[in-house]
């Protein structure tokens, strides 16, 4: 009777014991391997009256880059929380890179439904889509004071989450 009732203990220990080494050692085949960063200070922006713009001139805050159209529903259900982060949050840089559409359409929308945005700019050929191999709208690129992508996320984000990511990279500013 002690040798049947140490087999299926040990049956178990082993089992749990796979099972372990498994989740972990699969945890870092799976995990997303370190990339190089996107070179978003490079791309060629425009301003809304057509002056040319970089990314570049936002360094030394942490900065929040929504990728957007004005045809994309997420992106209009989203404007407002960003509207108010970026009134309430002048230590962080927000800057909104419209993909694809023309100065007027730009304009015509922000007027209408989010007049006191700032820091509107054009990426005419989806550069920073392209770059960061985003299929969908909105992207929400989140940087620290350095230009060093900390957070991409894809898809509508909530107020809570929007807070959320900005104490994230509030947080890795050292000069906090």
């Amino acid at each position: 009777a002690v040798l049947r009732d140490r087999a299926p203990r040990r049956a178990v220990l082993a089992a749990m014991a796979l099972g372990t080494a498994v989740w972990l050692g699969g945890g870092r085949l799976l995990a997303p391997s370190a990339q190089p960063q996107p070179q978003l200070a490079a791309l060629s922006l425009q301003q809304l009256d057509g002056k040319p713009a970089t990314l570049a001139a936002f360094q030394g805050k942490p900065t929040v880059v929504n990728l957007w159209a004005s045809w994309c529903p997420p992106c209009r259900r989203e404007m407002p929380a960003f509207e108010q982060a970026q009134a309430a949050n002048p230590d962080i840089h927000f800057v909104f890179l419209n993909q694809g559409e023309a100065a007027s359409t730009v304009r015509q929308y922000l007027d209408e439904h989010a007049p006191s945005l700032a820091n509107a700019l054009l990426d005419p050929a989806g550069d920073a889509s392209r770059q960061m191999s985003n299929r969908g709208l909105p992207a929400t690129l989140f940087l620290d004071a350095q230009g060093r992508l900390m957070d991409l996320r894809v898809g509508e984000l909530s107020n809570a989450t929007l807070a959320q990511r900005l104490e994230a990279i509030r947080a890795a500013d050292p000069g906090q």
